[in-house]
């Protein structure tokens, strides 16, 4: 195949504090790129802020091998964000998105873009086992993706992560969607196109620390909540609804009662009770509206999603940043 004829394939790799995995991931990638001569490739990594070396070794990958781009955020700014930075600068006929921790195994690219070449959109590879991670982490994710589903109208991916290629045209409808509050994952299926799912074994971290924990997990699972599904402020409305009917049913039967057998003295304990129950009602509401208010108070700031430090060796000037 002549070279100028051949396609694009950018494999796009956020990272944060990576420096001792980034050389095993090149190793493995270069294997796979150098085998495959039909296809041009270039390795964007995105370096979200790190404090390490990982944006010093990116460097001097990029001096020894020029299909290696890197772009340099100003600060941390989460995966979320991180992602959607590659996805604007990333050139390719196709986006294969995977992380730099060697747990999702860049072996599978190839079969991907067999995939892709038989015409399918969105290529993603779906865990069969995970190793390295807890029961419990296992059992919470199973159950907020069965909660999620059972709330929202699109059909959320289970078990699947960040692993996948995009063909272009998802590539650009990710891109129009400048929300600052992230759950790609969601928006994954949200876009929609011709999906097809890959089956793998999830492996261990080659090495380092996760920097996941339950805090980012379940800020995660409320941005997903919240961004694909209005259903909490719905439960509120129904538990409200209900709550008052039950205030109003016990109110009669205290005037019934009181008519019937004369006034007597409600017990502290009873008083105590009802005014704790619905005062926590109350406060759970509240929270549930604060979520929804405090997610449209940060749409409304129109505020870039991101500030770019460098883009391989040049500074970033920042200019229409949102229109990329």
């Amino acid at each position: 195949m002549d070279n100028n004829n051949k396609k694009l394939v950018t494999i796009l790799v956020p990272a944060y504090n990576e420096q001792d995995v980034l050389h095993m991931l090149y190793d493995r990638l270069k294997v796979i790129m150098d085998n495959n001569n039909s296809y041009d490739f270039e390795v964007l990594f995105i370096n979200d802020g790190s404090k390490d070396n990982t944006l010093k070794i990116m460097q001097d990958l990029r001096t020894i091998d020029k299909r290696i781009c890197y772009l340099n955020l100003s600060r941390n700014y989460g995966k979320e964000t991180a992602m959607i930075a590659g996805l604007d600068y990333a050139k390719g006929d196709c986006v294969i998105i995977i992380d730099a921790d060697l747990q999702d195994p860049p072996e599978l690219i190839p079969q991907m873009l067999e995939y892709w070449e038989e015409g399918y959109d969105d290529v993603y590879a779906k865990r069969k086992s995970r190793s390295g991670e807890s029961f419990l982490k296992k059992l919470t994710s199973k159950l907020y993706y069965k909660t999620l589903q059972s709330v929202t109208n699109i059909q959320i991916q289970k078990d699947t992560g960040d692993f996948r290629l995009l063909d272009r045209r998802c590539v650009e409808a990710l891109r129009s969607i400048r929300e600052s509050q992230r759950y790609t994952k969601g928006l994954f299926s949200w876009i929609g196109y011709n999906k097809k799912e890959i089956l793998f074994d999830r492996d261990p971290r080659a090495a380092g620390k996760t920097k996941w924990n339950y805090g980012k997990l379940i800020d995660l699972s409320i941005d997903g909540l919240t961004s694909f599904t209005t259903a909490p402020l719905r439960w509120s409305a129904i538990m409200g609804i209900l709550t008052s009917l039950a205030g109003f049913i016990y109110m009669l039967v205290i005037i019934i009662k009181t008519l019937v057998f004369g006034i007597d003295s409600p017990g502290y304990a009873s008083q105590m009770v009802v005014i704790l129950f619905l005062g926590g009602i109350q406060l759970i509401f509240l929270g549930v509206i604060g979520e929804y208010l405090g997610r449209t108070f940060y749409e409304t700031k129109g505020r870039p999603l991101y500030f770019i430090e460098r883009y391989n060796e040049e500074k970033e000037t920042n200019k229409n940043l949102n229109n990329k």
